[in-house]
Order: structure tokens, then sequence, then C-alpha cells
């Protein structure tokens, strides 16, 4: 007998490897809709350098949270998480399965479990980091947090300013490291199955070169040059548009700007690579053979 509770099958993996293309097939399989938790596809005006789905895709089977609103109005994976949740529980209402896609691992971590509960950082700790970063860099952040959370700093993204401070700055509020507030399982009305695509990095990485080139094909620089007044969102730093602004500037050559796009999508992918292979959660997939296998053994 299935379990009470209702299916959401998580299709996660980095850039460029399939998740589209699997997501849709499990949706047709099960006659059911797809949650989009891909925090780079909410946004209306970004439609080809955050790879889209197509309308052909998105026709093919309901989808909730793909450019439904406007770069102006950010969604947090909180609130992200929200309003997801309750879009969920119209979609189980129903239909017993459900499926969600993303390459955003904290989005879809948000909505199955939800966000960690931190402490409220203090005015003191956080000019003490800022203070910190601003005089002595990256390096300072770094060796920082490696002294006072060790077990954070192992897996963080070292090259991600934001992150570092804000793990120094919860660190230095609470008196205590950052990663003892982390892993706080929220119960859920629903028992998520997850499931990851992960291409030998050879095949991905010959993939996101490939995809790169459509995206211009298409039209990405005109869209980024569309998007350039609004560079300074934060939804607009992220790999595929930052790379123009500095060539739009006149800091360096177009050649330059696409090879840069290329190298971060890289560089981006390896980074969920990391994040969706984590522990045994993820259970890794290459088609709707293997996936439909999987939810077969655990949820039957």
């Amino acid at each position: 007998m299935p379990d009470a509770k209702p299916l959401l099958i998580v299709v996660g993996g980095p850039t460029a490897s399939g998740k589209t293309g699997l997501a849709i097939d499990l949706a047709r399989h099960f006659s059911t809709e797809i949650i989009s938790g891909d925090s780079r596809q909410f946004y209306r005006e970004m439609r080809i350098g955050n790879a889209r789905p197509s309308e052909e895709e998105l026709a093919a089977v309901p989808h909730h949270f793909v450019a439904d609103r406007s770069i102006t109005e950010p969604l947090t994976a909180g609130r992200f998480a929200e309003e997801a949740l309750a879009r969920l529980a119209d979609i189980h209402a129903r239909h017993r399965v459900a499926v969600l896609v993303g390459g955003s691992g904290l989005y879809l971590r948000a909505l199955c479990a939800g966000l960690d509960e931190f402490p409220e950082v203090t005015e003191a700790a956080r000019t003490q980091v800022q203070r910190l970063y601003e005089s002595a860099g990256l390096p300072a952040l770094q060796q920082r947090l490696a002294e006072l959370d060790p077990a954070y700093f192992a897996e963080v993204d070292r090259q991600n300013p934001r992150r570092l401070i804000r793990a120094l700055e919860v660190s230095l509020s609470a008196g205590k490291a950052y990663s003892s507030f982390r892993g706080q399982q929220k119960p859920r009305p629903f028992q998520p199955l997850y499931l990851k695509l992960h291409p030998d990095r050879e095949v991905l990485y010959a993939r996101i070169n490939q995809r790169v080139d459509e995206m211009l094909a298409e039209g990405l620089e005109a869209e980024a040059q569309r998007l350039r007044d609004y560079r300074h969102l934060p939804v607009m730093q992220t790999v595929g548009y930052q790379e123009w602004w500095p060539y739009f500037d006149g800091e360096y050559d177009r050649s330059t700007a696409v090879e840069l796009i290329k190298r971060n999508s890289r560089r981006y992918a390896k980074r969920q690579v990391t994040w969706f292979g984590k522990g045994e959660t993820y259970r890794a997939v290459s088609n709707l053979e293997d996936a439909l296998r999987i939810v077969g053994v655990h949820w039957s």
C-alpha cells in the first residue's frame, strides 16, 4: 500500500543534465503537474540565460513558478517554500503524485524540509565582519570561518563572500558555530523522493558549452543588454548575465565574455554536483525507467 502521504518526486542535478526532460516524462507518466524550484526561472524577463523550458515543454504538462513574476520582485527560498506549499497542497488534492524540479538545492530543501532557524545577527557582529572583509578581503573571511566553524568551512563555497559573511555573522552573534543551527528538519504533509541526474563530467561540460552556444544564437547578448539597467539587482548577479556587464563597460572583449560564461557555468555545475552528492538522500538515475523503478520500490 502506498504511504498515507502523497508523493513529491524531486528531480535535482546540475545545469544541462536533463532535469527538465525527466520531470516532464514523470509528470506525463503520473498525469500530474510540475513545480519549478529553479531560482533563476521564476522571472519573466530572464528567458534565454536561465534555460527556461521551451513553449512546447511548458505546454506538455502544467508548470508552476516559471516566469510568474518580475526580477523586481525577488523570491527568497523561504518565501518560495511558503508559496509552493500552498500550491502543492492544491496539486495533491487532485493528484497523489507531484513533481518538483530544479538545480537550486536550497530552494528544493526549503520546500521539502524547511529552512533552518538562525539567531538574529547583531549589529556588532555585522560591523566586525564587514570591516574584516573590507580591510583584508576574502582570504581573511575564509581563515576566520575555518577557525570558528571548521565543519561548515569544509563544505561551503569558499569563493562566495556572501555565504562566508553570513556564516561568520551568525557564529559571532550566537557565540556558537553556524553549522550547529543547520539540519533542523520540519515535517511536511507529503513524502519526498529524491532523484538526481549526474552525467559524466566530460559529457556534462560538453552539454554546457553547447547550451551556451545555443543561447548566444538565440539572442542572449541582446537579452542581457535589455536588462543592463537592472544589473544591480541580486538576481542579476548570476551566471549568463553577470559576465556581460564588464563587456558592456568596455573592460574586455566579447570572446572573453563568452568564455567566462562557459567557464562559470561549468564551475556552477560542479558546485551543484557537490550539493546533490552529499549523503545518500538523492538517488542517481539516468532515465525515466530508472526513476520509475525507484519510485516503485520506495512508494509501493
